[in-house]
């Protein structure tokens, strides 16, 4: 049996002079399967997503992805390794705003030679159209107009797309649709669901919105896995 995409043990992580904030025992995520994280504001969900990025280190226990553990790596190889393996779907989605929509898409390719080498027999300009046609967004000009320009939950697919791309083996989605319309929500999560689904991504999204978790392998919350007391929502 193949290591969990995700596998986090005896995890304990405090900010610098403050109390603990996490304290996971065991929290696990197989490869391909796709899971719902919620829990409210201030429950520690964007800690721990840097946590499983390599952003952040815990004061004690491990993170292991894909039988990594990301303790083992110095900084500069756990940057390396974080953008070889994981696409990420930030809140505030991280676009460089002076760049257009395909060159924000096509981004993460310069700096992971293995996501270019699972685009081996695509030309890389051809999957971002794919993704971003998938999206609802290869209209004609928004493809070559900045990032800027789109509005926000135009802003939000681009920012998926971007994740996406050179087919990582995680994706972490961090409430993704919070600038989406209730329809556009669907679309949205129904198009990441059959990306992830085509190429056995594994997927941990990240929200507060329980109505989306029907739509998921698993669900789960910060109270179920973080053994200290949370705020409630």
């Amino acid at each position: 049996m193949s290591d969990p995409a995700i596998d986090i043990q005896t995890l304990e992580f405090a900010w610098k002079g403050q109390k603990r904030l996490l304290a996971i025992d065991r929290f696990t995520v197989a490869r391909g399967e796709r899971v719902f994280l919620r829990g409210p504001s201030g429950s520690g969900k964007s800690t721990l997503l840097g946590l499983i990025g390599g952003v952040l280190t815990p004061r004690s226990g491990t993170v292991r992805l894909i039988g990594t553990s990301l303790s083992a790596l110095d900084a500069g190889t756990r940057d390396r390794f974080r953008g070889e393996h994981i696409g990420f779907i930030f809140q505030m989605f991280n676009l460089i705003p002076y760049l257009t929509v395909r060159e924000n898409v096509l981004l993460p390719l310069q700096f992971s030679a293995k996501r270019r080498q699972r685009l081996a027999e695509i030309e890389p300009r051809h999957e971002a159209l794919r993704l971003l046609e998938s999206l609802g967004l290869a209209v004609d000009g928004l493809l070559e107009r900045p990032v800027i320009e789109l509005s926000i939950g135009q802003q939000q697919r681009v920012a998926a797309a971007r994740a996406l791309i050179g087919r990582p083996d995680i994706v972490v989605a961090d409430e993704p649709t919070s600038a989406l319309d209730a329809d556009t929500r669907l679309g949205f999560l129904k198009l990441l669901m059959n990306e992830c689904e085509a190429f056995g991504t594994t997927l941990l999204f990240v929200s507060h919105d329980s109505s989306l978790s029907p739509q998921f392998d698993r669900s789960s919350s910060m109270s179920d896995i973080n053994g200290l007391s949370v705020p409630g929502p």
